[in-house]
């Protein structure tokens, strides 16, 4: 019997549900920021006038406006970065239960914020809510990715942006001024992270440890066959086990792999290159810029509503999404992803004409409406959902929570570098900063093409093989072609 046969047990999708509590936090804090930004400009206002008996300065709440949505991404930098420090001392699950700690003192900071009228308890609690994000999006995918069956993996990986999109989309809908996006109510709109984070810590108890983790870092084989028993619902876990004592015989002939040696060895080079590249292209393709000012981007275009124009956006986002979530073990990673950039960038040349035009002609509004749906709808088939799962397929368990902190912290960066930067170049740029989008995306469409391996069906230990192959003594280099061939081979 093959246990990685397409199974899905109820322990399974409770502990792959309870793990994505953390992604829906992730995609709630980002997008919570938007819907009341205008509210949240009177408030640092008022505490301005309150303090200094004065109007703030446009560039001074420029500046705060834009370090409190970018803060965001800095503790994300942070938190990304120290995902191995966590889950190889307290293992996966331990690790996202502790942290939560972070959820709670983000939405006290947050929730009082108003009624300390503290600005800095505002910023700084978005600090520390970027800190719990950042860990998540390492904790969460790792977790995931041990957890599901090789068959499953692509298909359960895509659940972490779905909790993502889910988040935002909430975050969206509670931002509307007839729920939570009132002068009175915003605290409790960003506090309202602490509820998910309670929901996580009742329900991670009832959830395994990873099986990869106890058996290969831990060394209990007996805890790891319960645990794999109970996830893919049969007594036959031969060949889960014989895979995971192949990776640590592979792993024991490796010294401890660190951060540095990731740079250091020709045998990760090629690996962590895709690694970071398929991050940068994420968050460099200008989706931020859509949930952080999607609200502003629509007024800019002429839109009525802007406000209902961005939840449609989050409707789309979520719905392509779970597309996304059917198509990825038939299509494949790779195939999605340039499909994904391609109409990204197509999608982002029509934006900027139709944004560049709307003063002459006024029905151009709803082309600019159609092309950001169209842009984000893109976005959620492949530059999404990918480069979060594929970190963990493209290394085996000794360097991936140290590839999880390098391929965490170049996403971060970029996110922090789009959410501050974003309104500078667009005060410059007007229409037209989305052109700067779209000759990135084209950029990472031919990286994709000539560099990134397809993963789809393939053991870890398969495509680590396949990396080892192209950095062999000769320095000899494989096209993707010809590296999935050597993939293929290898599983014969």
């Amino acid at each position: 019997m093959d246990s990685n046969r397409k199974t899905v047990t109820m322990q399974l999708m409770l502990a792959v549900g309870t793990a994505v509590i953390g992604s829906l936090q992730f995609g709630y804090n980002t997008g919570v920021i938007n819907a009341p930004e205008k509210i949240i400009k009177s408030f640092l206002n008022e505490t301005w006038i309150a303090r200094y008996s004065q109007n703030i300065p446009a560039s001074s709440l420029t500046s705060l406006w834009a370090l409190s949505v970018s803060i965001f991404s800095v503790g994300g930098i942070f938190g990304s970065f120290s995902v191995g420090l966590f889950v190889n001392r307290l293992g996966r699950r331990n690790s996202m239960l502790l942290v939560n700690v972070l959820a709670f003192i983000a939405a006290a900071l947050m929730g009082f914020s108003k009624l300390a009228a503290s600005w800095e308890m505002l910023i700084v609690g978005r600090l520390v809510v970027g800190v719990y994000s950042g860990l998540s999006t390492g904790f969460v995918p790792m977790y995931i990715g041990e957890i599901a069956p090789t068959s499953l993996r692509g298909a359960l990986g895509t659940l972490h942006q779905l909790g993502i999109v889910t988040g935002i989309l909430i975050a969206q809908i509670f931002g509307i001024d007839t729920i939570m996006g009132t002068a009175s109510m915003w605290p409790f709109l960003l506090g309202f992270t602490c509820i998910p984070a309670l929901a996580q810590c009742a329900l991670l108890p009832f959830c395994p440890e990873s099986p990869r983790f106890l058996l290969i870092n831990q060394n209990e084989e007996n805890k790891a066959k319960s645990v794999l028993k109970k996830l893919r619902g049969t007594e036959d876990v031969g060949t889960d086990i014989q895979e995971m004592k192949e990776e640590s015989r592979q792993m024991m002939r490796e010294k401890k792999v660190t951060i540095l040696d990731l740079f250091r060895s020709p045998l990760y080079r090629q690996p962590l290159l895709i690694a970071v590249m398929l991050q940068l292209s994420q968050q460099l393709s200008g989706i931020n810029a859509v949930f952080y000012y999607s609200t502003s981007i629509f007024e800019k275009a002429g839109v009525n509503q802007p406000v209902y124009a961005t939840i449609g956006a989050g409707v789309v986002n979520t719905v392509f999404t779970v597309v996304s979530l059917f198509v990825v073990e038939r299509a494949g990673r790779r195939s999605l992803h340039l499909l994904g950039l391609m109409g990204m960038a197509g999608s982002a040349l029509c934006m900027t004409l139709s944004m560049a035009l709307t003063d002459r002609f006024q029905g151009l509004s709803y082309i600019s409406i159609t092309a950001i749906f169209i842009f984000v709808a893109f976005f959620e088939i492949g530059p999404g959902p990918i480069p979060w799962f594929i970190v963990a397929e493209l290394f085996s368990q000794g360097p991936r929570p140290s590839a999880f902190a390098v391929a965490g912290f170049s996403n971060w960066t970029a996110n922090f570098i789009v959410g501050m930067c974003f309104q500078y170049v667009e005060q410059l740029t007007g229409p037209y900063v989305f052109i700067i989008f779209a000759v990135l995306l084209v950029m990472f469409f031919v990286f994709t093409y000539f560099k990134v391996p397809e993963t789809k069906g393939r053991t870890f230990d398969e495509i680590a093989a396949g990396f080892r192959h192209t950095t062999g003594s000769a320095g000899q280099k494989y096209s993707p072609d010809q590296l999935n061939v050597l993939g293929s081979d290898s599983q014969l």
